[in-house]
């Protein structure tokens, strides 16, 4: 899976990652009046309208892009109805050409992260069929358990060519309360970035492995550091733009065949219509407003990378 995402990265020359991390807050007013009027205001209304707003920002932008990320928290929250705009989304995008990266952190004990691993990357035994349940490309990992927690993910990536992003670096301001941690003299972070470069030995792809790092954007020497340890790993970079990351700050997370790694902008995106920058393209238009967005953040990181 991590060749075909390359592959995408260079055809688009786009290496980023859209986060549809959608909150209603962000859903245009005439949106969620047409989903509310449909169904009510109820946890259905809500996730048709999740659901809507979705599919306006893929249809305007999934030519540009190689991939994106539905974090599924944000699904969640509206029970049934929003795992099941969770898996139309998922399923869209995917008719659409896009990788998906299910951003779902798990990670827990052996028996447990079987079963995620086959919810959102595998397959599940019904009597004598097999189904797929979420079926995303990718999915994000805490490895924080340990490797009894990591090891079912790698096994289904293995026998589904799929891949996980596991977290090593997070972007948020509290990471560094535990993984900025000195464990023999070096920061636990680092611990855990050589144990996803060996995991990720056993999932090779052409010349990169399909066990990626999340390391934030907000943490640039962190991640200049991290990239030394991992050269065969490609970095999911969270924290871009709406949390202060910039392109600038990128160069050092991609290796010189400007390759390694995919950059993630969530609510810069996808609300980019409530930005006074784009405040001209107003909510009927929040679907070009976020096209703009995305062409002006390609521009940021190949300026920074062809300055590097």
């Amino acid at each position: 899976m991590i060749d075909r995402l390359i592959e995408k990265i260079k055809a688009t020359n786009a290496p980023i990652v859209v986060g549809l991390d959608p909150m209603m807050k962000f859903v245009p007013e005439h949106i969620r009046k047409k989903a509310f009027a449909e169904y009510g205001e109820t946890l259905e209304g809500a996730a048709e309208a999740v659901w809507q707003y979705n599919k306006g920002i893929v249809d305007a932008i999934y030519d540009l892009i190689p991939a994106v990320k539905p974090q599924i928290a944000m699904y969640e929250q509206f029970g049934i109805p929003g795992m099941i705009a969770f898996k139309r989304t998922v399923d869209y995008c995917k008719e659409k050409g896009l990788v998906v990266i299910g951003d779902v952190k798990r990670g827990d004990i052996g028996s447990t992260s079987e079963a995620y691993a086959a919810a959102h990357l595998g397959k599940v035994q019904v009597g004598s069929r097999t189904y797929s349940g979420f079926d995303e490309d990718f999915a994000t990992v805490n490895p924080y358990l340990g490797s009894d927690g990591i090891r079912p993910f790698l096994k289904v990536c293995s026998e589904e060519k799929k891949g996980i992003f596991v977290l090593v670096k997070t972007s948020n301001p509290s990471s560094g309360e535990f993984q900025d941690r000195q464990v023999d003299g070096k920061p636990l972070y680092e611990l855990v970035g050589r144990q996803v470069a060996a995991w990720g030995e056993e999932c090779m792809g052409e010349t990169y492995s399909n066990v990626g790092a999340v390391v934030g954007a907000t943490y640039p020497e962190q991640g200049r550091a991290l990239r030394k340890l991992m050269p065969k790993t490609f970095i999911l970079v969270p924290g871009y733009g709406a949390q202060g990351g910039k392109g600038a700050d990128l160069v050092h997370f991609f290796n010189e065949d400007g390759l390694g790694a995919i950059v993630n902008s969530s609510r810069g995106i996808i609300a980019a219509y409530q930005q006074e920058q784009y405040a001209r393209f107003g909510a009927e238009g929040y679907g070009d407003a976020a096209r703009a967005a995305v062409e002006a953040m390609r521009e940021d990181i190949a300026s920074a990378l062809n300055g590097r």
